[in-house]
């Protein structure tokens, strides 16, 4: 079994999918603020504080461009609903409670298992999911600050150094990652990456790799798909985009967004056309 499905997808910032499936997910990022529920089976993943397991009953939760990937345990599926959500809109929520300025949010822990949390995903999934509720708007700015107040980290809070994998990287290894997230159409070269850097080429794949959780070219290959995928909900046909994005052609980009996502760019072009 293998279904990966986007049932909702709106002008908020937020996108609901549906997943069902033995797919194992590599390494890969999202734009977005993740957090979901596991309705059945288990899985393994990478995370942003080490490898973790979860299985059902667990909420699960990703922040921004937190390299993580899944594995399932056993030999069945593992089912799980998952809502993504905009940065600004997470942080716009957040801030309402906390007394801090500060705009840094993040989860802090990739699996929980919390009732509190478990009760107001599935109102809010519904609220997001269900467009024929009269009070749905109301319903789902409710839930959401309910869920946030019991599952994240607010401004202020101490982060221990031994749970930040994803660390603010050197100034140098900064630079390289700059001139990738600013020029993700580009070619690039581990020996351009170095003089960037100030540093040799192996200690610039080591400290790259070690401040982002990702190789310079699986991080090329991630902001190429992030490109993809915001201009997916633009129009245009995937082999244009796939062209524009930096692919070499609409079957290489199939091949990278179906190991990350577990759904083609077909697919989810029609999810997210549709809403």
């Amino acid at each position: 079994m293998n279904k990966v499905e986007i049932i909702s997808h709106d002008c908020l910032g937020v996108e609901a999918v549906m997943a069902e499936t033995r797919h194992s997910f590599a390494k890969h990022t999202h734009e977005a603020f993740g957090i979901g529920y596991m309705y059945s089976g288990a899985q393994k993943s990478a995370s942003g504080r080490g490898v973790v397991e979860a299985g059902a009953g667990n909420i699960i939760t990703v922040n921004p461009r937190e390299v993580h990937d899944g594995h399932p345990i056993g030999d069945g599926p593992r089912g799980w609903n998952m809502l993504y959500f905009d940065p600004d809109l997470i942080a716009k929520a957040a801030s309402d409670l906390s007394d801090h300025a500060s705009t840094s949010f993040e989860f802090t822990r990739p699996v929980m298992d919390s009732p509190q949390v478990r009760q107001c995903f599935a109102a809010l999934f519904e609220a997001i999911t269900d467009g024929t509720m009269e009070t749905a708007q109301l319903r789902r700015e409710e839930m959401l600050l309910m869920m946030l107040h019991h599952a994240m980290i607010m401004p202020g809070e101490p982060a221990t150094k031994s749970n930040t994998r994803t660390a603010v990287a050197h100034a140098r290894i900064k630079r390289a990652k700059s001139l990738l997230d600013d020029s993700p159409t580009d070619s690039h070269s581990l020996e351009g990456l170095a003089d960037t850097a100030g540093l040799s080429k192996f200690q610039t794949l080591r400290d790259f790799t070690r401040a982002t959780g990702l190789t310079p070219h699986a991080y090329l290959v991630q902001r190429r798909i992030d490109l993809a995928r915001a201009m997916i909900k633009s129009g245009d046909s995937l082999a244009d985009i796939a062209n524009a994005a930096g692919f070499a052609d609409q079957s290489h980009l199939n091949r990278h967004f179906v190991r990350a996502f577990g759904i083609t760019p077909g697919r989810y072009a029609r999810a997210v056309r549709a809403n």
